[in-house]
């Protein structure tokens, strides 16, 4: 758990985080968004000491973040950033390998880390762990900046614009990339973006930053249709709501009882692809499959409308 209580940063006379308070619930996603200025960053760096807050405080799992040194802290902290940052000079395994080799991991429990890494963002450790940065495609070297961020399996990895340099097609794979992750080991993550849309595919909760303030924070399903003011409702935009709406839920939950002909949908997918695929084939309903593909229903075009709408 992540507690920041009344925490404010300020630069001389300028205020860029004003007194924040917000907890961050373990083995979560939390997005922080906002746009240019709005101290998104700032707050996410002084979790990590990156950046002294000026008051307040932040605590992991109960410990004051200042009661241990930076260095300490942050080799307990994951961190991803946008760009990657990764050191040209040396290989992929040795980039994955920083944080364990600075806490002291023998080169075996060390190699084991990489490679599991390696293998779990489907690049093949022998093929992939001599090569160096330059030789990766930029999604490659996404892949492995989130690698080297989780390689001591940190319980916390922030992270900073992690998708914003990818093309949206590589985009989508490696958000959908780390929510597995994210299931699989349960690593409490933050993540700052000026994407509304990520933000909504990602975030178990939205923290929506305007110049230093939280002005609101809640689920993705709250924020959508229930915004605080006027600039979270700018933030969101109004033209494709309801089909944000429709993309946090899955297929199963929309299910109709009944028949229906032509393609089916697995129950898995969501409801915003249901539509798309609805529309897209000028149909009114379309049958809905389990893992099994065996049909268990249909989902109606007039169903998903109604699920669109803004809750009453």
């Amino acid at each position: 758990m992540i507690e920041i209580e009344h925490v404010t940063k300020r630069y001389g006379d300028v205020t860029v985080v004003d007194d924040v308070s917000m907890v961050i619930e373990p083995r979560t996603i939390t997005v922080i968004v906002g746009t240019s200025g709005s101290g998104k960053t700032t707050l996410l760096r002084m979790i990590n000491r990156l950046v002294e807050q000026t008051s307040g405080a932040i605590r992991l799992d109960g410990l004051d973040n200042r009661s241990v040194p930076g260095p300490q802290l942050r080799r307990s902290i994951g961190y991803a950033i946008q760009g990657h940052g990764l050191f040209p000079h040396r290989t992929v395994a040795q980039n994955i390998a920083t944080v364990p080799v600075l806490l002291g991991w023998d080169a075996a429990r060390t190699k084991a880390r990489v490679d599991e890494l390696l293998a779990l963002f489907q690049l093949d450790p022998a093929a992939f762990g001599p090569r160096y940065p330059h030789e990766l495609s930029g999604g490659q070297q996404q892949r492995v900046g989130v690698a080297r961020a989780l390689a001591a399996e940190p319980n916390v990895l922030l992270m900073d614009e992690p998708f914003g340099a990818l093309d949206p097609i590589i985009r989508t794979k490696a958000q959908d990339d780390l929510l597995a992750i994210q299931k699989r080991f349960g690593t409490t993550i933050v993540l700052v973006t000026h994407d509304m849309e990520e933000a909504v595919h990602l975030g178990d909760r939205i923290a929506v930053m305007d110049a230093g303030r939280l002005v609101q924070y809640a689920g993705p399903a709250e924020i959508l249709a229930r915004p605080a003011n006027d600039f979270v409702e700018t933030l969101i935009g109004t033209s494709d709501r309801p089909f944000k709406l429709l993309s946090l839920g899955s297929v199963d939950e929309a299910i109709e009882p009944g028949q229906a002909e032509g393609e089916a949908i697995g129950a898995d997918a969501t409801q915003r692809d249901a539509l798309a695929k609805l529309l897209w084939s000028g149909r009114s309903e379309m049958p809905v499959t389990d893992g099994d593909g065996k049909a268990i229903g249909r989902v109606t075009v007039d169903g998903l409308v109604k699920r669109a709408a803004r809750p009453a």
